[in-house]
């Protein structure tokens, strides 16, 4: 993996998008919906930023050829205790995405198409890169669709 400053790469360039559009969406819901139980069953935001940062940690960690820590088990993700508050939650998001974002950008062309390997056998770090930014959007859907329940219906993306 290249250390070398380059122009950034196409998959880093989406996952900066996709990475910016959360952290503004993010920061535009009101400090008591990190707070907020949506019926009953929705996963509450503290839970869905931890697990953004938990899987792009983890994926990074394999990208830089580092040994990724063991993967909770259970079928939803929950954050501990001790992440709360919307400060908190936003600064969480800030630095793991920006170690991620760093990661990303520092990769190559030619590294991009080296592979690593996953629970789901070998993959390019170019795949990894795009399944990060897929997952990002997917979870930023859930941001959007929680400020609508709230009453926010603007674009926050700009």
């Amino acid at each position: 993996m290249s250390n070398a400053a380059v122009e950034p790469n196409a998959p880093s360039k989406s996952l900066r998008w996709v990475c910016d559009c959360f952290h503004n969406d993010l920061k535009a819901l009101p400090e008591s919906a990190f707070e907020r139980e949506f019926g009953g069953k929705a996963r509450l935001l503290a839970d869905i930023v931890y697990e953004v940062n938990l899987v792009n940690d983890h994926i990074g960690m394999v990208i830089r050829n580092e040994e990724p820590f063991v993967w909770p088990e259970g079928q939803w993700i929950k954050a501990p205790e001790s992440f709360e508050g919307k400060e908190h939650i936003v600064a969480a998001f800030e630095e793991s995405s920006a170690r991620i974002l760093a990661t990303a950008e520092a990769l190559s062309e030619a590294d991009l198409q080296t592979t690593v390997m996953t629970e789901w056998g070998e993959r390019t770090r170019e795949e990894r890169i795009r399944f990060m930014a897929w997952h990002v959007g997917y979870h930023d859907g859930q941001l959007n669709f929680i400020q609508t329940l709230l009453g926010d219906d603007g674009w926050h993306w700009s």
